[in-house]
């Protein structure tokens, strides 16, 4: 028997300060990842607005200290640390995650990228993949034990897995995780990552539950970022047709960053994880061969899948290794 969808008095067209608001996280420590652009941005000013003590960890540190010194800026704001990570390169995440030191509450992967075409990392990974998928896979279990901590000092820690409608394209290819064998195409790349984001909220919240610890992921929704200035001319154009045929409307950043805003700090999902959450809201679950015209606010089955999840953080730790 399907269990009620969890729902909390927001919706699309919420702003992450509206969710904020009254909300107190002093004394609470968070992590976003991708801080210096986009809904990262967003994310990192209105947790520091409401007292939280944010760490940008970015790529760009001088992109990052500019939004450092502009959320510090208004009065009793509070300057979020800058923290190089690149999550592309292990050494990077490796360095990040040994520095951290002490408890962590929030941990936001919020990081994404999109390439043009075929890129590979040094180990010959997928670069959207390794960079979306497995670097904040590293990150996430790197930080277990601090978010354990967190856990114990506030009653719980969260982790919000920042995923996409794209997921609705593609589920995880574990015969081809990397395009050795088929063709490329960025689109579908791109849905794979999505769909593994979702499904390390899945199995980090049946591994870490216990802990304290739960994970969900979020939709945003449709937002103009930095995210498409790589998108190929065909994914302009499937964009646009999406736009013109009603499948989505584009939210402002503010809106967008409200699911991921609501993920991380309201009540109905401080106990509850392993879900993916659409307009601040739990989604409700689609066939994996549903219509995305029909469905543009659900989630398909093959990113809630506990045994796919399982397997994929097997997977994921075993690359890691080698």
């Amino acid at each position: 028997m399907a269990h009620a969808l969890i729902s909390t008095p927001f919706t699309a067209t919420s702003t992450a300060d509206e969710v904020l608001r009254g909300v107190e996280l002093t004394g609470v420590r968070a992590i976003v990842t991708g801080a210096s652009s986009g809904l990262g941005v967003e994310t990192a000013r209105v947790l520091a607005a409401a007292g939280a003590e944010v760490t940008l960890a970015v790529r760009n540190t001088a992109a990052g200290d500019t939004v450092a010194e502009t959320i510090g800026r208004p009065a009793g704001g509070i300057r979020p640390r800058v923290v190089r990570l690149d999550l592309a390169d292990r050494t990077s995440v490796t360095r990040f995650v040994d520095a951290w030191r002490g408890p962590l509450h929030l941990l936001i992967n919020n990081a994404g990228v999109v390439t043009a075409g075929l890129e590979r990392t040094r180990e010959g990974w997928e670069l959207q993949f390794a960079t979306n998928h497995l670097g904040h896979f590293a990150l996430t279990t790197g930080l277990h034990d601090a978010l354990a901590l967190g856990a114990a000092d506030r009653d719980g820690a969260r982790i919000v897995s920042v995923s996409s409608t794209a997921h609705m394209r593609s589920g995880v290819d574990f015969d081809d995780l990397h395009f050795e064998r088929r063709g490329y195409d960025p689109q579908i790349a791109y849905a794979r990552s999505k769909t593994a984001n979702s499904l390390l909220a899945v199995e980090a919240t049946r591994r870490w539950a216990s802990d304290g610890i739960v994970a969900n992921a979020v939709n945003p929704g449709g937002i103009a970022t930095g995210l498409q200035r790589n998108f190929t001319p065909r994914q302009k154009e499937s964009l646009a047709a999406a736009e013109a045929a009603g499948v989505f409307t584009y939210k402002t950043v503010e809106q967008g960053a409200a699911t991921t805003v609501v993920a991380a700090v309201a009540p109905e999902f401080a106990r509850s994880g392993g879900h993916y959450l659409d307009d601040a809201r739990e989604a409700y679950t689609v066939p994996n061969d549903a219509d995305l015209a029909q469905h543009p606010h659900g989630v398909k089955e093959w990113a809630l899948d506990p045994a796919l999840a399982e397997r994929l953080w097997t997977v994921s730790a075993d690359l890691l290794r080698a």
